[in-house]
């Protein structure tokens, strides 16, 4: 199960996502941003609520920074420990902008 809040702010966009992002929730949140990458200059996942993601999930987040860094900036905030770990294995903590 995920739960994805998404709050726009001119052309930042907040995208604040709950659960467990994988390979059968993965589908919702590029159903979700679809669009709307291309608006924003700045996008940030807020992964307080985060408990776990996959390869799949790892993949949307890599679309979405791969969109959004031909215009803008993404970030990401409040990862979990056990979303970090995932981050530091896979190498997406060198990869990704993360506060």
């Amino acid at each position: 199960m995920l739960d994805i809040n998404m709050k726009e702010n001119g052309k930042e966009l907040t995208v604040e996502l709950k659960g467990e992002l994988n390979v059968g929730t993965s589908p919702e949140l590029e159903q979700a941003l679809k669009g709307k990458l291309e608006e924003v200059d700045k996008l940030i996942f807020d992964l307080s609520g985060l408990e776990y993601i996959s390869s799949a999930g790892l993949r949307v987040l890599l679309f979405s920074h791969q969109t959004v860094s031909k215009n803008g900036t993404m970030i990401i905030r409040n990862l979990t420990d056990e979303v970090k770990d995932i981050f530091e294995v896979t190498g997406f903590s060198d990869a990704m902008n993360i506060e």
